[in-house]
């Protein structure tokens, strides 16, 4: 099979609004948490969330298309352009037919949906909808709009399996590269959930922190007191290449994508497998894809949300497959900087691996505060601050609602 390199990175993340700014985020270990800016959240029970900060998409598109895109599918084109740039792609070079776009997103345009429900209820009765309701909200217009942007002819289209829904899109658009069915694929995932219905729809499930008093810190991934998650937004885009048709073009080279797994839990509708069954399964499925051994592994950005029973079950996963190397790498959850993107998670944690080979670094996993008895305290799990290490495989976890779960592995690039 044919070998599939990153050659383009594009990130907006409530650390960084692009990928240097993100990169200096994860160094920094800096917290995205905020209060909710985009409503009044004095009557929900989470009155924060890891927003973007000093976004303006007008800054990137026209106002026709910032009128006309939901949120999701503007943090998806802006990640996009950033990535398409820094490949140096001449689209008039490349053959358009075998190039395409696999994106992400859990949800899509919730906040459209929102409005136009809200718009209905108070008005006299009579449908009044936007015409352009329906392209806004549907999640693979986020896709659509990359294609029809670079004018991509090959596969296109939008995964949707919740939380793991980015890590999904990236193994499918590895497949379509290493069995030769296309030369690039534009991928990764966008998410824009932090509106009324996110915040609490969320918390009627009991999913989210509700520190009200302390969200800089709400999220605490592996910490005794964790409380729940916070929803963050964003996106992450990568490009990926057919190594020789990238060599062709002198492309530089942040990685290679070497292998990715996918299980289910079948178990429960929300809650992790408590003995971590699928979690364990799906990274030694990524392992024999990539054809490496748990001893190969340097470092495991895990999904680690904050929640307390998914936090335990992914670290029984990588404690049994791992067994005593697990004391040789480095964990850590990121998503206590940046929160939980949802069906964007898979691709911003990705940029983070990739960052973390290509500067020799382990990004922290930080607000601990309190050891949790249940986790081994033998596991480097990066607390609170940045470790230097030299990076040479890196694994991403991404884990859904409904037992979706996805792996990724990511191999610093040699000849």
């Amino acid at each position: 099979m044919k070998r599939v390199v990153i050659t383009g990175l594009g990130a907006l993340t409530p650390i960084g609004n692009d990928l240097q700014a993100y990169l200096e985020g994860l160094k920094a270990g800096t917290s995205g948490a905020n209060l909710i800016t985009h409503f009044d959240a004095e009557k929900f029970k989470t009155q924060f969330a890891c927003e973007l900060k000093d976004f303006d998409a007008s800054a990137f598109l026209d106002r026709r298309e910032v009128r006309r895109f939901d949120d999701f599918s503007i943090y998806a084109m802006v990640t996009a352009m950033e990535a398409m740039e820094d490949s140096g792609l001449d689209l008039e070079k490349i053959d358009l037919d075998r190039a395409g776009v696999i994106y992400a997103s859990g949800i899509g345009g919730l906040s459209t949906l929102e409005k136009e429900i809200e718009d209905f209820e108070a008005g006299d009765g009579t449908p009044r909808y936007n015409p352009f309701m329906i392209p806004k909200m549907i999640a693979n217009l986020s896709a659509g709009h990359i294609s029809m942007k670079y004018g991509f002819r090959g596969p296109s289209f939008v995964t949707v399996s919740a939380c793991a829904s980015a890590g999904h899109a990236m193994n499918i658009a590895f497949d379509y590269i290493r069995l030769g069915r296309s030369d690039l694929i534009i991928t990764g995932g966008s998410e824009a959930s932090v509106t009324k219905a996110g915040i609490g729809g969320f918390n009627a499930m009991k999913a989210l922190s509700t520190r009200n008093d302390d969200y800089k810190t709400a999220s605490r991934p592996y910490d005794a007191e964790r409380d729940g998650f916070v929803l963050g937004e964003g996106g992450g885009t990568l490009i990926l290449e057919e190594l020789e048709h990238a060599k062709k073009r002198g492309a530089k080279i942040y990685a290679e994508l070497v292998g990715c797994g996918a299980t289910s839990d079948a178990y429960h509708m929300t809650a992790p497998h408590p003995e971590g069954i699928g979690a364990m399964n799906v990274m030694r499925l990524a392992l024999k894809d990539a054809g490496l051994e748990v001893k190969d592994i340097d470092y495991v950005n895990t999904h680690g949300t904050s929640t307390p029973l998914g936090d335990i079950a992914e670290l029984k996963a990588v404690q049994q497959l791992m067994g005593d190397h697990v004391y040789n790498i480095n964990v850590s959850s990121t998503k206590s900087m940046t929160g939980h993107l949802l069906g964007a998670a898979g691709a911003i944690e990705a940029i983070a691996c990739i960052l973390a080979i290509n500067h020799n670094f382990v990004p922290p996993t930080i607000n601990h505060f309190n050891d949790d008895p249940e986790i081994d305290p033998k596991i480097n799990l990066t607390f609170n601050k940045a470790q230097e290490r030299d990076v040479k495989v890196a694994l991403s976890n991404t884990f859904g609602f409904g037992g979706h779960n996805s792996a990724t592995i990511f191999k610093a690039y040699e000849e």
